[in-house]
Formats: C-alpha cells, structure tokens, sequence
C-alpha cells in the first residue's frame, strides 16, 4: 500500500486516548509483520484501568540505522465539521485526507511504512526501528513504557540510531522542542445555599493562591533566565486554568481547583517552579498534586546527523517548535530531531487534514533517510 491507503486505514480506528488503542495497534502489528519486520508488543492499563499497547519494529542486520517514532493515539473530535462523514471516516477531498489523526500522526506513520516497504530487506546493513506508541497526547505514557520496557529502544541506544519523531513540521527539520510540566492546586470547601451562613466558599482560599501564580507568571515573562530566543514564544507560557465546577450561583463552591501547565526549555529546570508553587500551596493550606512531565528535546543544530538530514531534506536551516512529542521520554538517544509530515497548525481541529502531495513528499524523504542510514 501506498501512504494514502495506510493513512486511510490508520484514520479508521477510533483510538481517541481515553478508549483502548490496541486494535490500531494490532492493526500496525500486523503491517509491520507483512513489511519483515520483527516485533515486540508492549501493552498496560492506564489509570483508568483502559488497556494500551505499544509495538516496537525491527528489521535488518548490525546496529545504529534509524530509528522512527510515531504515536496512534488521537485527540477527541467533537465537534467534527462535516455531518455528511464523521472524523473516523478517512474523506478524500480537494487534494486532502480529512480525519482524525490524519494530521498528528498518523499520516506520518503511513508515510514511514510506505518508505520501508521501497527497501528490500537484501539491501539492509543497519537496521530500521518502527515505534507506535500510545497515549502520547495525555502524558506521553506509552512512550514511558517503552523508554523502560523494550529491549528493541536498548538496542537503539547501544548502536547510537538516528532517531526521527514523526511529529508534523511540515517536514522542516527540527533540533529542538519545549518540555511540559503541569500540576493542579485544590482547595477544598463546603456546599450550601449562599443565603445561609452554613457553608464554606473554596474560591475564597484560592484566591491568595492565583495572585502568587500570577507574580511568578509575571516574573517569568520578564526573566531572561526563563527566556530562550531560538523559540517562539521565547517563555515558557506559565498558563493559569480555573474553576470551580459548582452548577449554580446561589451555592458556595464546595471545590476551587487551579492548574498550571508550562514548558521549560533546554537548560531550564522545570522541577524548581514546581517546588516553588508546591510551596505556595503549603501556605495557604491547599492540595497539591503534580501532574506528568515531559522533558524538553535538544540536538547541537550543528551537529552531523542534523546538517545530513538537512542535506537529505533540502533545507538550509533547522529550526524549533513549541510543542512537546514523545521524544522528551527517549533523551537516552543522543541523535534525535523531529520531522514528518503535515502541519501542526492542522492538529487538533475541527476538520483536521493531511495534503496528498505532503504525504508523496513524507515517503520520499523518509525514503532518502532509511537509504542514507541503513543501506
């Protein structure tokens, strides 16, 4: 199959990240299999207790090659623009693929297979790593799971592979990506109706603790400690949530829950803000819980392997993105950079789609890449 058919058939599943992917996982287990490639399935229960699998792929002699990084796991479509096809309907339309996921990532995924299946395994002198991942959107779990488990990723690491994260840059290499961080304060109080004197507003306690988030909100835009001008934004986007979730005006908030999500860049520590706000928390009495980090990505942009693939790509110049992949669970590859196809201002919305001609430009690099480094 070509991309197209691939990305088709990977759009089908409905493996939003709250349900079970492994039925896209056996689906990519299976793909894998009939392209030769030898493979390890890693699966677990989320905290939910929902099943998730991973499948690591191997295929071709010695050590080092490269080593691909793609995530089956979806954002939620709702709502979903067309009422003539629904968001895990893959539509041809106007030169798109429209769908779920078509975007980030499974578009890039197919274009990967597509690549593989041009190579004869005869040709092979180093191997090619396929890795399909779960839950990267909520947390980067799967990811997690295969960092740990997979003895596939240790061989990666031993040989020094050349790691891709098929993330959508429009393929424009990428030698670097925030981190993320997040954590949730609670403040707990007591429901009755606001004319009598029986309850206990929550709001009212957490509103010393939002005015000392936004003073380290605010020390933080002006901080050039917390600045890095090779991104844009160049800051780490300290970005305040809140809400109480009472259903009525006329009830005292028997809950006041603030979140905080930011993204650290390289050489910034993202656990000193964390403590910082735990802190703050503690003062006031409040629950605080963290949520889960992601390490930021960072390769010498003048470093071999990212001036080759510059070569390969035809471009000039890497560049960085603002968002965080799975590659903030595999820092123990030295050679990592994102690159796949697409645009990441398509991901996540309401009508996410994938250009046809960019799915052909994705097989071919990716093709020249596995050439270049295996062959």
């Amino acid at each position: 199959m070509d991309a197209l058919e691939y990305a088709s058939r990977l759009v089908s599943f409905d493996s939003v990240s709250r349900k079970s992917n492994v039925s896209v996982t056996d689906f990519a287990e299976a793909t894998l299999r009939q392209l030769g490639f030898e493979t390890e399935r890693l699966e677990y229960d989320d905290s939910l207790g929902v099943r998730k699998a991973c499948v690591v792929g191997r295929k071709g002699p010695g050590t080092g090659g490269v080593a691909y990084f793609g995530h089956t796991d979806v954002v939620p479509a709702d709502p979903w623009f067309s009422s003539e096809y629904g968001p895990f309907q893959p539509t041809v339309q106007g030169g798109r693929l429209y769908g779920r996921g078509s975007c980030d990532m499974k578009g890039s995924i197919a274009c990967f297979w597509a690549a593989a299946s041009q190579i004869p395994a005869g040709r092979l002198k180093r191997p090619i790593y396929v890795t399909c991942t779960a839950d990267e959107e909520i947390g980067y779990y799967g990811a997690r799971e295969v960092a740990a488990r997979s003895k596939f990723f240790r061989e990666m690491v031993d040989g020094n592979s050349h790691g891709i994260i098929g993330e959508p840059t429009c393929l424009e290499v990428v030698y670097a990506h925030k981190g993320t961080y997040g954590f949730s304060v609670i403040s707990h109080g007591r429901a009755a109706h606001s004319s009598t004197n029986k309850g206990l507003n929550a709001n009212l306690a957490m509103i010393p603790f939002l005015s000392e988030m936004k003073a380290i909100h605010d020390e933080l835009e002006r901080d050039p400690a917390w600045q890095n001008g090779e991104f844009d934004p160049p800051g780490v986007s300290w970005n305040i949530g809140i809400n109480d979730h009472t259903p009525a005006i006329n009830i005292t908030a028997p809950q006041s829950i603030c979140t905080v999500y930011f993204r650290p860049m390289p050489g910034q520590y993202g656990d000193v803000l964390i403590d910082r706000a735990r802190l703050v928390a503690e003062k006031f009495g409040l629950e605080f819980r963290r949520g889960h980090s992601g390490k930021p990505l960072y390769v010498d942009p003048g470093s071999e392997f990212v001036q080759t693939v510059l070569k390969l790509a035809g471009k000039t110049a890497p560049r960085t993105v603002a968002y965080g992949t799975d590659g903030a669970m595999f820092g123990d590859l030295r050679n990592m950079l994102v690159l796949g196809p697409g645009d990441i201002a398509q991901a996540h919305t309401h009508d996410e789609w994938i250009d046809l001609a960019e799915l052909e430009r994705g097989t071919a690099l990716y093709a020249r890449l596995i050439e270049h480094f295996c062959c």
